[in-house]
C-alpha cells in the first residue's frame, strides 16, 4: 500500500443508533482499501454504546473511545484528531451513507491543485439528501460552504435537486463539517496553542455548530486551500436546515425548523468566528451589509425568540478568549486582505 496513504476515518457518535449500521455497512465496503476507523461515543443512551461494542469487537482496524458525557462535535474530534495515524483525517458523521468509492474519489482532490501551487487542506463532497427512512435521493444537501459578504455562512446548493449543476471541480470557501477530508498535516499547520499548554484544531468553546467554517476560515488565512470534487459523493440526513434560503421570508421559515438550543449555538459561534479571523480592513469595507445582517438578526431574536438572548451574555463571556485567538492568528497568518475578500460572497 505504498502509493496508497493511510485514511484515518473519525466518527463520533451521539444516540445515532438509527443510522449507526448502514453507515458502518458503507464505510466497511469502501474500494479504498487503507484505512484505520476511530470512533468516539459521546456518552449515548439509546444503546448505541452496546451496540458499538459488540459491532467493534469483530473489526481489528475499528478502535472505540467511550466518552462518559458529550464533549459535543469539537473536543470529540479534536480527540480523534489527535489519535489519527493517517496522512488524510475524514470526519464521518453518523447520519452519512458513502457510495463505495467515496474515498478514493476524495483523495484525487489532493493533487487537484498542484498545477498553481496551492496547498490543499480539505476537500468536499457532493452530499445529497437521505431521508430519516434511510432512502437516498438527488436533493442536495451541500456542496460545500460559502460566505457572504454580511458574513452569513449558506451550503452551496443546500435543497435544489441535482441536475449535474455543481459537477465542475474548483477551489471552494470551505468543507461542510458532515464529511470533510482534511490533511493531516494542514491541520497540524493551523492548530491553535490553548489556555492550559494544549492545542485545538476545531475551537472547544464552541461545543457545536460553526466549527467547520471557522476551521474553513483558518485554512485560507494560513495559505491553504479546499476543493469540491462531485465525484466523491454521499448522502446526509441533515438534522438543522434544509435549503440555502437568501431571502428574509425564506431565512425566517427555515429558521422554525431550527431546535432553539441549535440557534443558541450557531448566533453565539458564528460571532466569536467572526471576532477571531475578521480582518479588521475588510469588516470596515463591509460594514453596512454585516450591521444590517446583526440589526435584523438582534430584533429577530427579541420579537420573535426571546429565549435565545441567552445567547449574548454567553458571547460576552467568551469573547476574551476568542480575542487572544485572534492574536495568535492574526501574527500567523499567511495571506493579505485582497487574497481573503475574493472568499466573499463567491459561490
Amino acid at each position: 500500500m505504498q502509493n496508497q496513504p493511510l485514511v484515518s476515518v473519525n466518527m463520533v457518535v451521539y444516540n445515532g443508533m438509527h443510522w449507526l449500521e448502514k453507515c458502518l455497512d458503507s464505510l466497511l465496503n469502501q474500494t479504498y482499501p487503507n484505512i484505520e476507523i476511530l470512533i468516539l461515543d459521546n456518552g449515548s443512551k439509546d444503546g448505541s454504546r452496546k451496540w458499538l461494542q459488540d459491532f467493534t469487537s469483530k473489526y481489528e482496524k475499528i478502535r472505540l473511545v467511550l466518552n462518559e458525557k458529550n464533549l459535543g462535535f469539537a473536543s470529540a474530534h479534536n480527540i480523534g484528531i489527535k489519535m489519527a495515524k493517517g496522512k488524510f483525517v475524514c470526519l464521518l458523521n453518523q447520519d452519512i451513507i458513502l457510495d463505495e468509492q467515496f474515498i478514493a474519489n476524495a483523495l484525487t482532490g489532493f493533487v487537484f491543485g498542484n498545477t498553481d501551487n496551492a496547498r490543499i487542506a480539505a476537500v468536499q463532497s457532493k452530499l445529497c439528501r437521505l431521508t430519516q427512512n434511510l432512502k437516498k435521493t438527488n436533493i442536495l444537501d451541500s456542496t460545500g460552504l460559502v460566505i457572504l459578504k454580511n458574513r452569513r455562512v449558506i451550503s452551496r446548493g443546500q435543497g435544489q435537486e441535482d441536475r449535474g449543476q455543481y459537477e465542475q471541480r474548483k477551489f471552494i470557501f470551505g468543507a461542510d463539517g458532515a464529511l470533510p477530508l482534511y490533511s493531516k498535516e494542514a491541520l497540524e499547520d493551523i492548530k491553535i496553542p490553548t489556555a492550559n499548554g494544549e492545542w485545538e484544531y476545531f475551537d472547544e468553546d464552541y461545543f457545536m455548530y460553526k466549527e467547520d467554517v471557522d476551521l474553513a476560515w483558518r485554512f485560507i488565512l494560513f495559505g491553504w486551500r479546499t476543493v469540491y470534487i462531485p465525484e466523491a459523493k454521499a448522502w446526509h440526513a441533515r438534522g438543522a436546515g434544509e435549503s440555502a434560503a437568501r431571502s428574509s421570508m425564506a431565512i425566517i421559515k427555515e429558521r422554525r425548523k431550527v431546535p432553539s438550543w441549535t440557534k443558541f449555538y450557531s448566533w453565539k459561534n458564528q460571532r466569536l468566528m467572526q471576532v477571531k479571523n475578521e480582518s479588521s480592513a475588510l469588516f470596515i469595507k463591509h460594514l453596512p451589509l454585516i450591521l444590517w445582517k446583526e440589526f435584523r438578526s438582534l430584533l429577530y431574536i427579541i420579537f420573535l425568540e426571546p429565549q435565545n438572548l441567552k445567547a449574548i451574555p454567553a458571547f460576552i463571556m467568551q469573547f476574551p478568549k476568542a480575542l487572544r485567538k485572534r492574536s495568535y492568528i492574526t501574527r500567523h497568518k499567511r495571506i493579505n486582505d485582497n487574497e481573503m475578500n475574493q472568499w466573499f460572497n463567491q459561490t
